[in-house]
């Protein structure tokens, strides 16, 4: 309902503008009974309504209209825009817009000499420039447009796929963290547990000849302690198979104490990468097994980053207990040479694990770039965190989510700005078509104002009228009655038709010859022209001196 309002006062916007142009008035549609001119533009609104459905029958049906009507030249713009931006496949979309022009050409050619435009060959040149503004150039624009929202979708589901690959990507990487940490769990519970069964099953043999009735009890704690290892070992085995470190990277009582973090700084000034090393404050051999876990494998991990993707840079570790809270900081400066394309910048599944057993302690974790070219890791470890630490409040959510600002309302979150997006929205595209309209209207007026002015003066003189021709018609080309020469005629024309109602007697050239004056008279019935009649009647002159 809207667009065909909207089309109607295109329609008559065009027509208006024409209007004002008065030196072709039978491009307005003057030439047409007002009723006919409203039937054709009503099939231009139709034809416009349902451009999408059917593409190439609003432009090839409108380009026609167009050269009967040229006030339906905007509409004919908005369907060759809707048609090209639509269709994908590049040779139908061309041949549309091939199709398209021939249209108001031929049926400007044909109608022309009808309407009392002009020559064919003017009607011709009129309907090529009409064709060409609003047939091929909104053509050309809808066809960048629709290459344009092409490249975005196949951007967006790229961005999804990635957004995607990395989201599981990082789930595998918290999985495996996880089962690290089970490892680790599974280890030394085992291992005290083990030591326990052992103890028990000794005291279980001394009590025995020493004192037999609590035998008993050192058999139930033996029993238990069996029990627990069972349990463990199910409880555990829900996250699937145990990752486990071994070799020179296995797991001990002495992880994350010192000389196990000197013993990393060696490592890698052994291979040749400068490391800086500091630690201030206590050591942490008094903390749980998870902190000094954590914070060995944040010294690990950050030294292998740098051997992989920053090879020679300059590296500074440095680990700070003050009191409650153990802050560990590896950075490394700018490479001196660029990591090769076989080498890559990673895929960030390490830190995403970092970050995940540092949540899961109550800490913060933070990495990235630095302005100089390099890389910093650092990460804030509680030092007795809680049982049921997590992760910290907004950590797993900053990891997760995407950027706000750049993807409105991403992950189905509900987006502040987002109804005042969606407004600047469409006032951008309601701007950007009021002024593609405007342009296409302010070509299509120079374009025909052009083959106008071209046209051959004597077109402009010369009318000649034909019977069907409406009164209206003659009296736009100045051929109206004039009461001298009716006066003058009456009495000595010609019979007049019988079918005729009126006649009107023009001006005629005053100059009389031979004593005669030429009139020509135009009868009508029912204001169409049935009849022209040439005749001269005698004048009285005056003698020369």
């Amino acid at each position: 309902m809207g667009e065909g309002i909207l089309g109607g006062l295109m329609v008559l916007l065009t027509y208006l503008v024409l209007d004002w142009y008065r030196g072709v008035p039978a491009m307005l549609g003057m030439t047409l009974d007002g009723w006919v001119m409203v039937v054709l533009a009503l099939a231009g609104v139709g034809l416009v309504v349902v451009r999408r459905r059917f593409p190439a029958a609003g432009v090839l049906g409108l380009s026609a209209l167009m050269g009967v009507l040229p006030a339906t030249g905007l509409l004919t713009a908005v369907a060759s825009y809707t048609a090209a931006r639509m269709m994908e496949a590049r040779r139908r979309r061309a041949a549309l817009l091939l199709a398209g022009l021939a249209p108001a050409m031929l049926v400007c050619f044909a109608s022309a000499p009808v309407t009392g435009l002009g020559s064919s060959l003017y009607g011709l040149a009129l309907g090529a420039v009409l064709a060409a503004t609003t047939v091929l150039v909104p053509g050309l624009v809808g066809t960048a447009r629709g290459q344009q929202d092409q490249l975005v979708r196949a951007l967006r589901e790229r961005t999804a796929a990635a957004e995607e690959a990395r989201r599981l990507a990082d789930s595998e990487s918290r999985i495996h963290e996880r089962s690290r940490i089970a490892a680790e769990m599974h280890d030394l519970v085992g291992h005290r547990l083990s030591l326990i069964s052992l103890h028990a099953g000794g005291l279980e043999m001394a009590l025995q000849e020493q004192a037999p009735e609590l035998r008993e009890e050192a058999s139930l704690v033996r029993g238990a302690t069996r029990d627990a290892m069972r349990e463990l070992r199910e409880a555990l085995g829900v996250l699937g198979p145990l990752g486990r470190d071994t070799g020179t990277d296995a797991l001990t009582d002495a992880t994350g104490t010192r000389s196990d973090i000197e013993a990393l700084v060696a490592e890698s000034r052994g291979v040749g990468v400068p490391v800086e090393f500091s630690w201030e404050g206590d050591d942490l051999d008094a903390l749980p097994a998870r902190v000094r876990r954590a914070v060995h494998r944040v010294v690990r991990e950050s030294l292998t980053n740098v051997h992989r993707y920053a090879a020679g840079a300059h590296v500074s570790v440095s680990v700070h207990h003050a009191g409650e809270r153990v802050e560990v900081r590896v950075r490394n400066g700018a490479p001196p040479v660029p990591p090769t394309a076989a080498t890559g910048l990673g895929s960030g599944r390490g830190l995403t694990g970092l970050r995940e057993r540092v949540a899961l302690l109550g800490g913060t974790f933070e990495a990235g770039a630095t302005p100089g070219g390099g890389f910093s890791v650092t990460a804030g470890i509680p030092a007795a965190p809680a049982d049921t630490a997590g992760p910290a409040p907004g950590a797993r959510a900053a990891d997760a989510a995407p950027d706000e600002e750049g993807m409105p309302g991403a992950a189905g979150r509900p987006w502040p700005g987002r109804r005042l997006w969606h407004v600047q929205r469409g006032l951008t595209r309601a701007a950007t078509g009021l002024l593609g309209v405007v342009g296409v209207g302010a070509m299509m007026l120079f374009g025909v104002i052009l083959v106008d002015k071209a046209k051959p003066p004597s077109e402009y003189s010369r009318f000649e009228p034909r019977v069907g021709m409406t009164r209206e018609q003659l009296q736009s080309n100045w051929i109206i009655d004039n009461d001298l020469v009716r006066a003058a005629a009456a009495g000595r024309e010609p019979r007049r038709p019988r079918s005729a109602q009126d006649c009107i007697y023009p001006s005629v050239d005053e100059s009389a010859k031979g004593g005669r004056l030429a009139i020509v008279r135009y009868c009508f019935r029912s204001d169409i022209l049935i009849s022209i009649t040439h005749f001269t009647v005698p004048v009285a002159t005056e003698p020369q001196p």
